[in-house]
């Protein structure tokens, strides 16, 4: 039983590359086209981006690609799959939030959701540790 590839795909190191010139610089190397089918947020807390597919590709054959490209080497960027996890933190939470309410959110298949094993509210945060049974329900 081969693992699947995961539909995201991790930039690294993207500092020297406007979030428009990471979108474009995606397009060119996957031939798709942002928002149709894939989507970018940015983490620059962490100087990251995370790419997920909604079309179905060979996200391996993608970050390959990404190593190899010049423009990729010239801003110094590094692309990897994201990895399966089986734990998320939900932040910004309201104050009233409860456990059941967020076990029952997670668990909503139109949430993307799936089965959830604990939920460990963080308050002095306004956020929350989820994990699922596992790592599907985490998208």
């Amino acid at each position: 039983h081969s693992a699947e590839a995961s539909p995201s795909v991790v930039f690294e190191n993207i500092e020297r590359c406007s979030p428009d010139c990471l979108q474009m610089l995606l397009e060119n190397i996957s031939g798709l086209t942002v928002d149709a089918d894939f989507t970018v947020e940015l983490i620059p807390e962490i100087n990251v981006a995370v790419a997920t597919f909604i079309k179905n590709i060979d996200t391996k054959e993608l970050v390959e690609k990404c190593s190899q490209h010049k423009r990729m080497r010239e801003f110094k960027m590094t692309a990897r799959l994201l990895e399966s996890t089986q734990t998320i933190k939900a932040e910004n939470l309201p104050d009233s939030i409860s456990t059941d309410y967020l076990t029952v959110y997670f668990e909503s298949t139109r949430n993307g959701g799936g089965p959830v094993s604990d939920v460990q509210l963080l308050p002095g945060e306004n956020s929350a540790i989820i994990t699922f049974c596992d790592h599907k329900g985490n998208t």
